[in-house]
């Protein structure tokens, strides 16, 4: 064994215990910091939790549509909780270490719910799809039992590839540092620690990549090809913009997140910068899930008849 493995065997360290940097770099901003995520996850939970209610005290939305709505927006609670929670222990507590295990866990429950996210987007565009493009056939083909089959594949589908991604990430040594330059445990800046080659590695994310968020996005883009073409074959102006205002929400939905996602997962790890990769995380964690109880709504006459109604009982 020559010198240079040697020396190389005494810079691996066992690391139990990581420190995310988060946004400590902006010392005099904390308190404002704290304020605005606490703010932004109060938000979060409200619009969502609001959205779930409605759906499931109003007879006239019991439809696979808001079904699926209702499992987006409990989606969106849990996909929040992953990271916004552990951002205001670091910035409250001014403690910033994460355990290795704490740290696999994160990354975990955010890849898997990431997946989630990804397949079910993909399964509301099928949803639509058949709604415009079979409307006779749609109550037979988004029957109950099938909606439930849908929502329970894009909420486990990905648990296998993920849990096995994250113990291979985990499984390498970590040698360049303890420090991680981000404000959760995600895959780029873990990588950025990890001992010697890492390319396998890299090319075990843009496969994974490609499989939960490339290939359901192809099906996104095919669903909507198809309804963007019947749409267009229809012979009134009202119809026709009726049609797109179903589709529309989620069809904005969709460009926000896979748009952050690709961007963040599949450019080369010599691109990756932190603040980039934070500003990025940023967007599709946190300010994205606090929009989409906003596109849902605002854009949904249905749901904000039932917001009505429901405020209507409330104060009445």
């Amino acid at each position: 064994m020559n010198h240079e493995e040697l020396e190389s065997i005494d810079n691996v360290s066992t690391v139990i215990q990581f420190v995310l940097i988060g946004f400590s770099d902006l010392p005099n901003l904390q308190g404002f910091l704290f304020a605005v995520f606490s703010v932004v996850y109060i938000i979060i939970l409200i619009g969502n939790f609001l959205i779930i209610i409605i759906i499931s005290m109003d007879q006239a939305l019991q439809k696979p549509m808001y079904f699926f709505l209702a499992n987006f927006s409990s989606l969106e609670i849990c996909y929040v909780s992953v990271t916004v929670p552990r951002i205001l222990f670091n910035i409250g507590t001014q403690n910033r270490s994460i355990s290795l295990m704490s740290c696999a866990t994160q990354m975990s429950f955010f890849l898997v719910f990431g997946t989630t996210e990804s397949l079910l987007l993909a399964v509301m565009s099928y949803d639509r799809y058949v709604a415009i493009c079979h409307p006779l056939l749609y109550p037979l083909i988004m029957n109950p039992t099938k909606c439930t089959q849908l929502a329970a594949l894009s909420w486990l589908g990905g648990m296998p590839v993920q849990i096995g991604q994250t113990c291979q990430i985990f499984s390498m040594n970590f040698c360049n540092s303890y420090k991680i330059n981000h404000f959760f445990c995600d895959i780029p800046p873990i990588l950025k620690l990890a001992c010697g080659d890492t390319s396998v590695h890299e090319l075990s994310v843009y496969v994974v990549v490609m499989v939960v968020a490339a290939f359901p996005f192809i099906l996104v883009l095919a669903s909507y090809s198809k309804i963007i073409a019947t749409i267009l074959k229809l012979p009134t102006a009202k119809g026709r913009a009726k049609s797109f205002s179903t589709c529309s929400s989620h069809l904005m939905v969709v460009l926000l997140f896979y748009g952050s996602a690709t961007v963040t997962y599949l450019r080369p790890k010599s691109m990756h910068s932190p603040g980039t990769d934070k500003l990025l995380s940023l967007f599709y964690t946190v300010v994205t899930p606090m929009f989409n109880p906003l596109i849902y709504s605002l854009r949904n006459k249905e749901v904000i008849s039932a917001l009505r109604k429901l405020l209507f009982k409330t104060y009445y």
